[in-house]
């Protein structure tokens, strides 16, 4: 169908891409598909569909084989996020735990955190989340309230999170905090944090529309007790490590914009092959056919696209406007292509047995995490009118 349509992707034709596609292909096939139901009225994946993701090698793909990875480049964990994408699989959080947390802790973390964590983290025996977003702020991060007071030899951490992608399964979340409020160092921190902590608490996961499979819930840290070598970075840093990294995060978000309008597009092409109306084929009709050829050529812009940025990133050249145009576009463009192929199922694309009606109800929230599609198109203007911007500044006068 698509393959007939689409150019190759160059970056996914080596010998050992296609070994592991068929891996993954195989992994979705034989420990997902078929328990999809059962996991949406639970609220979350197995933590054994963890350890399998992690024998296979598929977590941290892309860390050095010192630390549990796989040695592989970025490419890899693109592709695996595609695919997963492609069938709708929003469960498990694997691309948060591989593509956000272990990367800070090989840049950021000490010798000891990396040997710590990053072993745990491969084998998918250690789960992890990132604690970013509060009740009171979003994609303002400077606004943060959870303190991070310094006593002995420890910090005592007070506050909330809010949104937290493997919030009620992690086993650590590096979470970020205020630390020496109310003073001229005052600044955002990042803390590694165990669930195991006293004081550290997870609250009920969310009933949400969609990606009702994740555990998504609120964390409550009541004078928890951190010890002062689990200080990721710098002190007062923390801000400036979260605003490097999200590239990266947004790239995954992009990633899976394209993955989940690919596996839309393919499900629909089939869907209209067979579904007949007036005693033809629905995709025997003009308007079916145009739909999807609009559908199409809008994926196959941002695939190429994306595999440019992608290769940026393993290469450690990806700005923050590209990754933020890439978010933005894919996640604004993943949403029209399901609602376009939604409407093609008629009224079956709105019932839930159908992957469509999972995938309208799970694509909705890309274009608000990892930053709003509002946000995104600030920072690229902020690139656009950089030098203008930085007169202003001079000048002690605000942007109009």
């Amino acid at each position: 169908m698509l393959q007939h349509v689409l150019l190759e992707r160059e970056i996914y034709t080596s010998e050992e891409h296609k070994m592991m596609q068929a891996m993954i292909q195989d992994f979705i096939k034989n420990e997902i598909i078929d328990h999809l139901d059962d996991w949406e009225k639970k609220g979350m994946v197995p933590r054994e569909l963890w350890e399998r993701a992690g024998a296979l090698g598929l977590l941290c793909m892309d860390m050095p084989e010192d630390y549990g990875g796989s040695g592989l480049d970025f490419s890899f964990n693109a592709l695996f996020i595609e695919e997963m994408a492609k069938e709708g699989i929003t469960g498990p959080g694997f691309s948060l735990h591989s593509d956000i947390v272990a990367p800070y802790l090989l840049k950021y973390g000490t010798e000891a955190q990396k040997q710590k964590y990053l072993p745990q983290m491969a084998t998918g025996k250690f789960i992890t989340s990132i604690g970013m977003t509060e009740p009171n702020c979003g994609s303002d991060l400077k606004a943060i309230k959870t303190t991070a007071v310094k006593k002995d030899d420890h910090y005592v951490v007070n506050g909330q999170k809010t949104f937290i992608t493997n919030g009620f399964m992690c086993d650590m979340s590096i979470v970020a905090v205020k630390t020496n409020s109310g003073t001229e160092k005052e600044g955002v921190s990042l803390l590694i944090m165990e669930s195991s902590y006293e004081g550290f608490e997870k609250g009920i996961p969310f009933k949400k529309i969609g990606m009702k499979a994740q555990d998504t819930c609120e964390l409550f840290f009541d004078n928890v007790k951190v010890p002062k070598e689990n200080l990721l970075g710098e002190e007062g840093l923390g801000f400036k490590i979260m605003m490097t990294e999200l590239a990266r995060e947004r790239l995954t978000v992009a990633l899976n914009a394209i993955g989940g309008a690919e596996g839309a597009i393919e499900k629909t092409i089939a869907y209209t092959s067979t579904r007949t109306a007036f005693k033809q084929p629905i995709a025997g009709f003009q308007n079916t056919q145009f739909k999807l050829a609009e559908c199409t050529s809008q994926l196959q812009i941002h695939q190429t696209f994306l595999d440019r940025c992608t290769l940026l990133l393993a290469a450690h050249q990806l700005t923050s406007e590209s990754a933020s145009i890439a978010k933005y576009s894919a996640t604004e463009m993943h949403g029209n292509v399901v609602d376009e192929c939604l409407q093609l199922f008629g009224g079956y694309g709105y019932i839930w047995d159908y992957p469509i009606a999972r995938m309208y109800a799970d694509n909705r929230v890309a274009r608000i995490y990892a930053g709003t599609n509002e946000i995104m198109k600030i920072l690229i203007a902020r690139g656009l009118f950089k030098e203008l911007f930085q007169e202003l500044k001079k000048a002690k006068k605000k942007p109009f």
